[in-house]
C-alpha cells in the first residue's frame, strides 16, 4: 500500500474500528483479490465486531497499491458512505453527526509519577487518531504481530539486588524494592506469572537464568527478565553492560540473554524474550546539551537520587561458550530478543531512594497508560522521552535505550483492551 494511503488509515484508525462493519465488506475484498481466504477466516474468527474491524485495518495496510481504492469501493457498495468520504478526503476530518461514534481521541499523556515532574505527551503521535491498537492474532507465519494470548502469557523473572556485601564497595540500593513492587504488579496485570528473587549473588543469578532456560515454555508466548542492580561496562560483541551480584562480581548482559536464545532454550524459539535492565552502563555522568526552551519540559529529579554504577569491568567472562553458531537453526540465534537499558552504555543510571529509579518509574507509568493501545517498541520510545526530560540535582541527565532484535510488533495483553 502507498505510504499516503497507509497514513490516511492510521489517522482514521479510531473511526474505522468504531464504525466499520467488516462482515459487509469481507466478500468484496476477497472477490477483488485484496484479501486471501485465510485472511478473511482470521478476521471472522474474532469474537467482537471491533476486533474484526481492528484486524481488517491492520491487514489492509499490508496489501498492495490497489487495496485502498478497492476498500473505498467496497465501503460505498455496502452503504458505508460516511467512512468512504472520510477516507477519500484523507485529512482525518470528523464523521457527520449522523454517525454515532466518537470522532477523535486524545492520547493519554506519559506522566511520571512524581508530582514535581510534568506530564510528557506521546511524541510519536502525529495526530490524535494515530493509535496502534493491540490485535489478538492466531499463531501463524506473519511479519506483523507476535502471538500474545496465552494465559498466563509467560514467565516474568525479577532479580532485585538491594543489599550488597560491604567488602565489594557497592552501596545498598535503597529504593529498589519500590521498583520491584511496581514491576511485579505491572506484569501480573499484563497476565504474566511473576517470580521475584531478592539479593542474588553472581552464581545465583546464573543459576536462576539456567533454571529459567530449562523450563518448558511451550504453553507460553513470551518470557520477561527484569534485573534491578548495580551495573558496569563489560566487553561484549552483542549486548553491552553487566549487572552485579550482591557479592560483587558482575554477570554480562550478553551472557544473561544467551540463556534464553533460540539455541539454548528451544521452547522459546520464535517467541519474544524481553530483558529490562535497571543498572548503570558505566561511570560517566551525562550533563546534557543546551536546547531551546520549547524542546524540553523542565523536570527535576529528587534530592535523594543515587547512581547504580561502578567503573568498567575487566572480566573475561563476557562471552559465553553457549553462543556458538548453530548451523541447524532456522532463525538467527539472537532473534526475537529485546534488551531495554535504563541508560546509554557507559553512563550512570539514576535512582531516587524514595520513589525508585527514573527508568522503572516511567516504564511502569507508560505500560499502565498505553499497553492497551501501543506496541512495546513505541512505548519504550515514550519512556525514553519521559526520562530524557528529568535532571538529577538540576544538572545530570539520563537516556534509556534498547537493542531490538524482535521480528514482529509486540502488544501485551491488557484488561483495558
Amino acid at each position: 500500500m502507498d505510504l499516503k494511503h497507509r497514513q490516511i488509515l492510521q489517522r482514521n484508525r479510531l473511526n474505522l474500528i468504531t464504525a466499520l462493519s467488516p462482515a459487509d465488506i469481507c466478500d468484496g475484498l476477497l472477490s477483488k483479490g485484496v484479501f486471501t481466504q485465510d485472511m478473511i477466516d482470521e478476521i471472522q474468527s474474532k469474537i467482537t465486531r471491533r476486533d474484526q474491524a481492528r484486524q481488517l485495518v491492520i491487514d489492509l495496510e499490508t496489501r498492495g497499491s490497489q487495496a485502498f481504492p478497492a476498500f473505498l469501493e467496497c465501503l460505498r457498495q455496502t452503504g458505508q458512505h460516511a467512512l468512504a468520504e472520510l477516507l477519500q478526503c484523507g485529512d482525518g476530518a470528523r464523521l457527520p453527526p449522523s454517525v454515532p461514534i466518537q470522532p477523535s481521541l486524545i492520547p493519554l499523556p506519559v506522566r511520571p509519577l512524581r508530582p514535581e515532574r510534568l506530564p510528557v505527551p506521546n511524541p510519536l503521535s502525529p495526530s490524535s487518531e494515530t493509535q496502534a491498537v493491540r490485535p489478538t492474532r492466531q499463531r501463524r507465519d506473519s511479519i506483523q504481530c507476535y502471538k500474545m494470548d496465552a494465559s498466563p502469557c509467560g514467565i516474568c523473572l525479577i532479580i532485585n539486588n538491594v543489599d550488597f556485601d560491604p567488602d565489594c564497595d557497592l552501596k545498598d540500593r535503597t529504593g529498589s524494592d519500590i521498583d520491584c513492587d511496581k514491576m511485579e504488579k505491572r506484569f501480573k496485570a499484563l497476565n504474566f506469572e511473576v517470580i521475584a528473587k531478592r539479593n542474588l549473588k553472581y552464581k545465583r543469578i546464573r543459576h536462576e537464568m539456567a533454571s529459567l532456560a530449562k523450563r518448558d515454555h511451550s504453553a507460553y508466548d513470551c518470557c520477561v527478565v527484569i534485573i534491578l542492580s548495580h551495573g558496569t561496562e563489560a566487553n561484549h560483541n552483542r549486548f553491552p553492560g553487566a549487572v552485579h551480584g550482591v557479592d560483587g562480581p558482575a554477570v554480562p548482559v550478553q551472557l544473561i540473554t544467551n540463556y534464553l536464545n533460540g539455541q539454548n532454550c528451544p521452547s522459546l524459539q520464535g517467541k519474544p524474550k524481553l530483558f529490562f535492565i535497571q543498572a548503570c552502563g558505566g561511570g560517566e555522568k551525562d550533563t546534557g546539551f543546551e536546547v531551546s526552551p520549547d524542546e524540553v519540559e523542565p523536570s527535576l529529579g529528587g534530592i535523594d537520587d543515587q547512581m547504580d554504577a561502578i567503573p568498567i569491568s575487566s572480566s573475561s567472562d563476557s562471552l559465553s561458550t553457549s553462543d556458538e553458531l548453530d548451523a541447524r537453526a532456522t532463525l538467527p540465534t539472537p532473534s526475537d530478543i529485546l534488551v531495554s537499558y535504563s541508560t546509554f552504555p557507559g553512563y550512570v543510571s539514576w535512582r531516587d531512594t524514595q520513589a525508585g529509579s527514573w527508568y522503572v518509574e516511567n516504564l511502569d507509568c507508560v505500560l499502565e497508560e498505553n499497553a492497551a493501545t501501543d506496541d512495546l517498541v513505541t512505548m519504550l520510545m515514550m519512556v525514553n522521552a519521559a526520562v530524557s526530560q528529568i535532571s538529577a540535582k538540576g544538572l545530570y541527565k539520563q537516556m534509556p535505550g534498547s537493542f531490538n532484535f524482535l521480528r514482529k510488533l509486540l502488544y501485551f495483553q491488557s484488561s483495558l483492551s
